[in-house]
Order: C-alpha cells, then sequence, then structure tokens
C-alpha cells in the first residue's frame, strides 16, 4: 500500500507564503498522522480542511501512487474523487504523472514544478509540489512561487 501527500502555499494581501522546508513538514505530519491514524482518517481531515492540514497558503492533497481518483484535497473538495491522470498545466506538463512517477521511484518522494491558480487568489503562479510515498498512496503539498 502506498501513499502520497502533497501541500501548498500562497501569499494573498498580509498572508505569507508557505515555505519548501514548511511544505515537508506539513507532508511529514499528514505521512505520521496516516501512519497512526489510517488512511480515511486523514482524508477525513484534509478534506475537512483542519487546521492542523494547512499553513499560510499551504494544504495537503492525497492520491494512490497508482492512479485513481484523488482520495483527499485540502482546498478544493469539488476534485475529490475525480481522475486527474491527464491534467495538464497550460504549458502542456502532465504533472499528475509526474506526481505519480516522483511517488513510484525508488526514493519515494521529491519535488514537481509546474503551473498552477493559486488557491487562495486564483492568479495562475509557479508551483513546486513536494510528493511523499506513504503504503499505496502519495501525500503532498505545493508552493506557490508567483508568476
Amino acid at each position: 500500500m502506498t501513499v502520497c501527500v502533497a501541500a501548498s502555499t500562497v501569499a494573498v494581501g498580509q498572508e505569507q507564503r508557505g515555505t519548501a522546508e514548511e511544505a515537508v513538514a506539513l507532508v511529514k505530519k499528514g505521512a505520521a498522522f496516516y501512519k497512526a491514524n489510517g488512511k480515511d482518517k486523514l482524508a477525513a481531515e484534509i478534506n475537512s480542511r483542519s487546521p492542523q492540514f494547512q499553513d499560510k497558503d499551504l494544504y495537503l492533497f492525497m492520491s494512490p501512487a497508482a492512479g485513481g481518483a484523488l482520495i483527499a484535497h485540502g482546498a478544493n473538495a469539488k476534485m475529490v474523487g475525480k481522475t486527474l491522470g491527464d491534467l495538464r498545466d497550460v504549458d502542456g506538463v502532465n504533472f499528475v504523472q509526474k506526481f505519480r512517477e516522483v511517488a513510484n521511484s525508488k526514493e519515494g518522494k521529491g519535488w514537481v514544478d509546474y503551473k498552477w491558480p493559486n488557491a487562495k487568489t486564483g492568479q495562475l503562479e509557479q508551483k513546486s509540489t513536494y510528493i511523499e510515498r506513504v503504503d499505496d498512496v502519495y501525500i503532498a503539498a505545493g508552493v506557490y512561487k508567483g508568476k
């Protein structure tokens, strides 16, 4: 069983952007929660937008490492249950496929760069998402880097 978690960050007005280090820490916090409480409880916490899995503009998401429907998303509940395997950014980057490649790599963790609308502002920004596999899923969090 493989699990991956992701997180994202955004700056809005006076809010601070999350850092790469904070994204990694948030993913690791999600992975520890998963190991202690299971996939379903982590998904429920992420989908409920629990403050423990959000920081500044960072949030977690979780998906099967082998592909399939998104299990949890801390910023957009409408994405949960959707299969996003062919999703591409404005430059044609199939970042969901890259998430799976990182999750299924020997290391089972790493970063993927792409462009995505900021969850707080709606503005298209460069984003870098940290992925880490846990069992059969990956947990991720992304950092918005601006235009």
